[in-house]
C-alpha cells in the first residue's frame, strides 16, 4: 500500500488542478486520470505529485472544449509533438466552427434585416467546371422514398467557391469549383431534377461562362440566353462539413496512390463477401493497406496482421472510381470503423466518402 503522506487526496488534486472533485471522479471513471491507489474500504481516491502536471492538462483541455478522445490520447501519451498535433487539430475544428457560426449569424441578420427582401447570390464560373461537379457528386443521390431530403443536390455556395454535395447515408460525394461569387453564403437543396437539368444545359450549351442565381426559394442557372430554373427544398441537409471535420480530427490516415484502370480489372476477379440489408443483398470489398503502402484486394478470411482493413459496397466503390473520372486516385484508409475517402490527386475540393461495412 503507497504511504499516503507522498500521495494526493481528490480534494487536494482538485485544488492543485483547477479541476472539481466530480470531475476527477468523472475522468476515473472514464480511464483518463486513473488514481494511483484507492483505499479498499473506504473508497478514498489518492493520487501522485507527477499526476498534477496530467490534471493540469486535462483541466486545460477541458477548458478549451476538446473531445474526451482528444484529452485520453493527450494524457495518455509521452510525446511533445503528439499532443501539439492533437491541439492543432482541436484549433481548427474551432476556427472551422466559428467561421460556421459566423456564416449562420450573417443569414440570420440578413432575415431580421430584410423580411420582405430575398437575398440573391449570385456567382460566375466557367460551364465546364459546374458540369464536372455535378458528374462527380451525381451517383451519390438518395433514392429512397422515406427519405427524400436525400433526393437532391445540396448547393452550397461560399465567398469564393461553390460545392455540390450528394449522399444517400451510405456514402458521400463532395465537388467544389471556385466561383466569382457576389452576395451572403448560402446553402440550398435542390430537387435531384432541376440539378440533372442544369447539367444537360452546361453539356449543351457553347462554351462560355455560366451564370448561377441561389437564393432561399431556388436556383437559376443561364447559359446565354438558355436557362435552368428550379425550386430549393425545405429539408434540413445532412452537414457534411462536419463529417470532414471529424474525419480530420481522427488519427490520420494513411494513403495509397491507385491506378484506377489497374485497380477495376483487380476489383473484377477478387473474392466478395455476401451481404444483405432490408431485403437487399450486395458484395462487400475488403481493402488492404500494408505499412509499405501498398493497396490489395482480400478476401474476409486472410489474416489482417498489421495491415489497415476496410470493407465497403463494392458497387459504391467502382461508383466511385468512376465519378472521380481520374487515371490515379488516392484512397485514404484508418481503420474498419472509419469511411473510405476517395479523393483526386490534383483536386482538394472533390472526394467522397464510402460508409465502412463491418466484416
Amino acid at each position: 500500500m503507497p504511504v499516503e503522506r507522498e500521495l494526493l487526496s481528490i480534494g487536494e488534486l482538485a485544488r492543485a488542478s483547477g479541476l472539481t472533485v466530480s470531475a476527477l471522479r468523472f475522468y476515473d471513471r472514464a480511464r483518463v486520470l486513473v488514481p494511483a491507489w484507492v483505499d479498499a474500504h473506504t473508497g478514498y481516491r489518492w493520487y501522485t505529485l507527477d499526476q498534477v502536471r496530467a490534471a493540469r492538462l486535462v483541466a486545460g483541455l477541458r477548458r478549451v472544449g476538446m473531445p474526451l478522445a482528444g484529452v485520453t490520447a493527450a494524457v495518455a501519451t509521452a510525446e511533445p509533438a503528439v499532443v501539439h498535433g492533437l491541439l492543432d487539430a482541436h484549433l481548427r475544428r474551432l476556427e472551422d466552427g466559428l467561421a460556421d457560426a459566423r456564416r449562420e449569424l450573417s443569414r440570420i441578420r440578413a432575415l431580421l434585416d430584410s423580411e420582405e427582401t430575398v437575398m440573391t447570390t449570385r456567382l460566375t464560373l466557367p460551364r465546364t467546371a459546374l458540369a464536372a461537379a455535378f458528374d462527380a457528386v451525381r451517383f451519390a443521390v438518395g433514392s429512397d422514398p422515406e427519405l427524400p431530403q436525400l433526393a437532391t443536390v445540396l448547393v452550397d455556395v461560399g465567398p469564393d467557391t461553390v460545392t455540390l454535395v450528394a449522399t444517400d447515408r451510405f456514402r458521400l460525394a463532395v465537388a467544389g469549383a471556385p466561383a466569382a461569387v457576389t452576395g451572403p453564403p448560402v446553402r440550398v437543396p435542390v430537387p435531384v431534377d432541376v440539378a440533372d437539368r442544369i447539367r444537360e444545359l452546361l453539356v449543351a450549351a457553347p462554351a462560355g461562362d455560366v451564370s448561377v442565381t441561389v437564393d432561399a426559394d431556388g436556383i437559376t442557372a443561364a447559359v446565354g440566353d438558355e436557362r435552368v430554373t428550379g425550386p430549393a427544398v425545405d429539408v434540413d441537409y445532412p452537414d457534411h462539413r462536419r463529417l470532414l471535420r471529424d474525419r480530420v480530427a481522427a488519427t490520420p490516415a494513411r494513403r495509397a496512390t491507385v491506378d484506377v484502370p489497374a485497380l477495376r480489372t483487380t476489383l473484377g476477379g477478387a473474392p466478395t463477401v455476401r451481404r444483405e440489408h432490408d431485403g437487399i443483398r450486395y458484395e462487400v470489398t475488403v481493402l488492404s493497406l500494408d505499412d509499405r503502402g501498398a493497396l490489395n484486394v482480400v478476401g474476409e478470411d486472410v489474416p489482417a496482421g498489421d495491415d489497415l482493413r476496410v470493407g465497403v459496397n463494392r458497387e459504391f466503390l467502382l461508383d466511385a472510381l468512376d465519378a472521380a473520372d481520374r487515371g490515379q486516385l488516392v484512397l485514404e484508409l484508418d481503420g474498419p470503423i472509419t469511411p473510405l475517402v476517395v479523393r483526386r490527386p490534383d483536386d482538394e475540393l472533390t472526394y467522397s466518402l464510402l460508409m465502412p461495412i463491418r466484416l
